[in-house]
């Protein structure tokens, strides 16, 4: 059987950042690539087949949460993009900046679009004059440190420059986060050491790694472990329908970030239940931060799904979060 799989890239994700255009050539092909792939992570044609329950918390989840308990938590929910190409029937028609309506529907938005570009300081500000004044971004480094470098010892000046522009963001800038290529595993534990002792502790960071090794070599995992706890990084949770060995439920301080894939299935609903219990229980013990992102195969169904997410976590954590395009949600729901 031939599959047929449309690939569609925001051009306005990438610049020419050197004087030749290999550069931008490598970078379109990682695109592409990465949409592919990206499509693929996580995914399994048998949704209903996979035991979606939720994992205990690591032992030491608790001690974590427990070190500075904090009597009130914050929370973000958003989407992983904002373009009227990925959420489609999102925006009311004629909406003319996408950026600015999503960011007066949602809290927050995990920025993948730095993952492919470092962006000059000026659109870094220009996205802080866009949004309101609790809104937050969640950028993700830019491809050259984590998957054409691989922390290796020439990344520093690339680290200056994505951050010289990502603080820009000021007050706005929720959490950096790191997000390394499946094939990235423990042999390289040196490397990550490197980077996680060099990195600049005033700025919040949070890193995943997708080998299995990270996690379920029980040595490993806790050397892993403590050291994010020693450099107060937060030790991000994946769930997806493919990847249940990555769902480590370890967190190393008191920031929960979590990016939730769905399967385009009606258990995307139930499986978002159980979450709500588990934020609840932390929230209860003390967490200061959970950032959760919710991510479809399909990306249009991720508003929908986070509306829902939304609602229950107005219902069962007494948080005040705005629903987004209530009106129309209200309708859908």
């Amino acid at each position: 059987m031939d599959i047929v799989v449309n690939v569609v890239i925001n051009i306005s994700d990438f610049s020419i950042q050197k004087s030749n255009s290999k550069y931008l050539i490598n970078s379109l092909l990682t695109a592409i690539f990465d949409k592919i792939h990206y499509m693929k992570f996580g995914s399994v044609d048998h949704p209903e087949e996979i035991d979606f329950t939720l994992p205990p918390d690591h032992p030491d989840t608790l001690k974590a949460l427990q070190k500075n308990p904090s009597d009130k938590t914050q929370i973000f929910v958003g989407c992983a993009k904002w373009n009227k190409a990925d959420l489609k029937g999102f925006y009311p028609r004629g909406t003319k900046d996408e950026l600015e309506y999503y960011s007066r529907q949602f809290n927050s938005i995990e920025l993948n679009a730095t993952f492919y570009r470092i962006f000059p300081p000026e659109q870094f500000e220009k996205w802080y004059e866009k949004t309101p004044d609790d809104f937050r971004f969640f950028p993700k480094l830019n491809q050259e440190i984590s998957h054409w470098k691989r922390l290796n010892e020439d990344i520093a000046h690339v680290v200056d420059n994505y951050l010289y522009s990502a603080v820009n963001l000021k007050e706005k800038l929720g959490c950096v986060f790191l997000q390394m290529h499946n094939n990235f595993a423990p042999k390289d534990f040196d490397r990550v050491i490197n980077f996680a002792e060099s990195w600049p502790k005033e700025v919040p960071l949070a890193v995943e790694f997708r080998h299995t090794d990270w996690y379920n070599d029980k040595a490993i995992a806790e050397d892993l472990y403590q050291l994010l706890e020693e450099n107060n990084i937060s030790n991000i949770i994946v769930d997806s329908a493919g990847r249940r060995d990555i769902m480590h439920m370890r967190l190393t301080n008191s920031r929960a970030f979590v990016r939730y894939v769905g399967a385009n299935h009606p258990s995307d609903y139930t499986r978002l239940d159980d979450w709500v219990e588990r934020l609840k229980h932390w929230k209860d013990n003390g967490i200061e931060e959970i950032d959760f992102f919710v991510h479809q195969n399909i990306e249009k169904e991720s508003p929908l799904l986070s509306a829902y997410l939304i609602k229950k976590l107005n219902a069962e954590l007494g948080t005040d979060l705005k629903i987004p395009n209530e009106d129309q949600q209200q309708k859908l729901l």
